[in-house]
């Protein structure tokens, strides 16, 4: 634990204070709505815009905080320690920059399409996962990932199918599933990843020849 908060203090962080205050509104659920993204509150109140970081910090229920903080771990330990790698101790603060932002602007597409919907509550750390996932891609693209957690299949791939896969469902899925903060998360991602190491793209590039 102690050689975690060492060599990656801001991923140990949020993967603590994720499941710290997750656990904590399962066992107080008064706090789900002061916690979670409500887009007609945030226009109608702006002292609620503290929501867009908070709703990402907690979790539906068990399963919902179970495979997001696996797939943080995963990645998210890996891509902090290669930012290091690429910018030595500001590669810290660059990890804290990727995910924040991407919590923000994954949640801008449903704050602009929701903001007259009183019934509409979104939550959950999806879309800066997806960001922390997609920018380990562009530095990894043929390391394997597990197509629903069991078929192997190469990162680029995976990438493809996901976003083709989100598209279709921010359209048609009637889950219930905020499938747009998966989409935006993870072009954010790849963004932000981009604007920070212009040289990742030909790095991806270079993979393939």
């Amino acid at each position: 634990m102690i050689e975690y908060l060492y060599l990656t203090p801001v991923a140990s962080v949020i993967f603590g204070l994720t499941i710290a205050l997750s656990v904590y509104v399962f066992s107080n659920p008064q706090y789900f709505g002061k916690f979670m993204l409500h887009p007609y509150g945030i226009y109608r109140d702006k002292s609620r815009v503290y929501t867009i970081l908070t709703s990402g910090l907690i979790h539906k229920d068990w399963m919902h905080l179970l495979f997001n903080m696996m797939t943080f771990y995963f990645f998210g330990f890996s891509l902090e320690l290669m930012f290091v790698q690429f910018s030595g101790p500001t590669g810290h603060l660059l990890f804290a920059l990727l995910y924040i932002v991407s919590l923000v602007l994954s949640d801008i597409p449903t704050l602009i399409q929701q903001k007259n919907n009183p019934g509409y509550y979104s939550l959950g750390a999806s879309g800066a996962i997806c960001a922390v996932l997609f920018s380990f891609i562009l530095f990894q693209p043929k390391s394997m990932l597990g197509l629903f957690m069991i078929i192997p299949i190469p990162a680029y791939l995976f990438a493809f199918l996901f976003l083709g896969y989100c598209i279709w469902a921010s359209k048609k899925a009637q889950d219930g599933i905020n499938h747009d903060a998966h989409l935006f998360g993870a072009l954010s991602g790849l963004l932000i990843t981009l604007l920070l190491y212009p040289w990742a793209f030909r790095h991806f590039v270079s993979q393939f020849i």
